[in-house]
Order: C-alpha cells, then structure tokens, then sequence
C-alpha cells in the first residue's frame, strides 16, 4: 500500500538547523511532485516547498526562501527537507504531500518545535 513516512522532526533552538526525510512506497515515486506542507496550532496549513517529478525544480513559500532546501532521490524514494536558521514561526508539524496521475497522498507529519 501507498506509504509516506516523514522523520527528523524535534526539538531544535533558534538558529539552529534541522533535515527532514520522507520515505516513500507504493507508488511510482518518480512521477509525482513532492511536497512538504506545514501546520502552526490554530493555523491552515500551508504548502513550504515543492520538487517537481521530472525535472526537479523547485519552489518556497516567501517565509522559507534562502533557508529550506527541498530535494529528492529517485532512486531511493526520499524527498528531503533541510531547514536552516529556524525560527520560532517555523513551528509546526511538517507533511510529506505526494501529487500525481489523479491521486494525491499524505505522510502522517513530523512536529518540528523552534524555542527562542
């Protein structure tokens, strides 16, 4: 079955630094755009930064430019997100977002908490 499993998450100071993984299964990882999204408490959830499937480019939300990278491996079914300089604002719980061919899957989220 169709699996995303996020990890990395914690507890990390402001300033400091922290990589995301999304292992994926279950589906031709290659031929989906990769996202990572994220929810604050009491707030929507937002889209962070997407690879896409063929050629890998990439794109932030105006918050995460200059700090996030996304990434993916296609040989190994992994999309990353490496989070430099973290703020408190970016506190949340991060999901690993899969979209392709009609379908659309989510990972079960990873809490990341930034203390100033």
């Amino acid at each position: 079955q169709v699996q995303l499993v996020e990890s990395g998450g914690g507890l990390v100071q402001a300033g400091g630094s922290l990589r995301l993984s999304c292992a994926a299964s279950g589906f031709t990882f290659r031929s989906y755009v990769m996202r990572w999204y994220r929810q604050a408490p009491g707030k929507e959830r937002e889209l962070v930064a997407t690879v896409t499937s063929i050629v890998g480019s990439r794109n932030y939300a105006d918050s995460v430019k200059g700090r996030f990278t996304i990434s993916r491996d296609n040989a190994k079914n992994t999309v990353t997100l490496e989070m430099n300089s973290l703020k408190s604002e970016d506190t949340a719980v991060y999901y690993c977002n899969a979209r392709g061919g009609g379908f659309e899957y989510w990972g079960q989220g990873t809490q990341v908490t930034v203390s100033s």
